[in-house]
């Protein structure tokens, strides 16, 4: 459960798998509508995002190929990609645990669900696993 590398390669496996699952459920009209909310109530501030399907989903694409492309330096062990890893397993932490929470609260399946518990579990073992490196 050590190997930084594997768990480098599982975690975007496993955020690639997010992202498939968010757009195929649709996870823009449930998200748009609450970043509208919270931006009204900052008074406009343009804080959290708003995003169109194409812009969303290219980019998270991008994203997970970059992350999967420096699987081989995860198995390197390359310095630097330790303190992004963290960042990374942290973010998703959050994120899955969110999808979780969400579904639990409002009793029903939430868009990227099905998902979230590999993401955290991915996200979790890259933590530990950056962690072993430090």
């Amino acid at each position: 459960m050590e190997n930084f590398g594997a768990a480098w390669a599982m975690m975007g496996v496993a955020f690639g798998f997010h992202v498939v699952d968010e757009a195929a459920t649709d996870f823009l009209a449930s998200y748009n509508p609450i970043a509208r909310r919270i931006r009204s109530r900052l008074g406009g501030l343009p804080f959290p995002p708003v995003f169109t399907f194409w812009p969303w989903f290219l980019g998270l694409l991008a994203v997970t190929a970059i992350q999967l492309g420096l699987t081989p330096l995860a198995y390197a062990h390359v310095a630097w990609l330790v303190p992004v890893a963290i960042a990374f397993s942290l973010i998703n932490i959050g994120n899955g645990l969110l999808h979780i929470v969400a579904a639990i609260r409002l009793r029903r399946r939430v868009p990227g669900v099905i998902s979230a518990p590999f993401l955290l579990a991915a996200a979790l073992w890259l933590l530990y696993a950056a962690l072993r490196l430090k």
